[in-house]
């Protein structure tokens, strides 16, 4: 069973009716307009889509392959590779503690931190290692670009120590949802506030992010 309580947890979704900002009017007339755009959706939801951000979809497809890829092997083979890993950079686990949770969390997760390139090439998983990083170096674009949007709106002089310091640690992280027997007993992932100061998200055709 997902949950062994046997409770029934309910979603209360709130749909976003919003429109995903192009960000590739920043560069033309509407910049200013685009800019309070990201500037309100980040004060009152917290969260905005958008698109013409710069990161090829070919490059977004190759990475929800790679992370299926991943997930797709073996259990004991995943826990062989990662599972033991001597790498305090690479993280692979489960949600599923049910001595710590009210309402079990499924879903398994690999966490991949970034120091450099080379480390990276060597102790990331090799099934996505490459694409991953890639993605990181792509989109890192797009992250600073806003980071610089929102430190702009709340008056905050703009210098590339201030810039790096908001945007921190960098990290790749991969979440998989395998199918629940009860998915009406379980959720994907709890409430819960990200660390960081910005978070990329991507979904594959699944959805459920909201």
């Amino acid at each position: 069973m997902c949950n062994p309580e046997k409770k029934e947890y309910k979603l209360n979704a709130t749909l976003n009716n919003n429109s995903p900002i192009d960000l590739s009017k920043l560069d033309g007339p509407d910049h200013d307009q685009v800019v309070d755009e990201i500037a309100t959706a980040a004060e009152t939801l917290g969260f905005f889509q958008v698109v013409n951000h710069g990161v090829p979809v070919e490059l977004l497809e190759a990475l929800k392959i790679a992370a299926h890829g991943f997930f797709g092997q073996p259990a004991e083979e995943i826990c062989l590779s990662q599972g033991c890993s001597h790498s305090p950079l690479v993280q692979y686990g489960t949600s599923f503690a049910p001595e710590k949770e009210k309402a079990l969390e499924w879903k398994d997760y690999l966490s991949m931190r970034y120091t450099n390139d080379g480390e990276a090439l060597v102790v990331w998983p090799e099934e996505c290692r490459e694409v991953a990083l890639e993605f990181l170096r792509i989109s890192i674009k797009m992250v600073r670009k806003l980071v610089e949007i929102l430190m702009g709106k709340l008056g905050v002089t703009l210098d590339d120590a201030k810039i790096d310091a908001l945007i921190g640690l960098k990290m790749v992280n991969m979440n998989f949802y395998p199918i629940c027997p009860n998915p009406e007993l379980t959720v994907g992932v709890g409430r819960h506030s990200d660390l960081g100061t910005l978070t990329v998200l991507l979904q594959d055709g699944i959805g459920g992010l909201m």
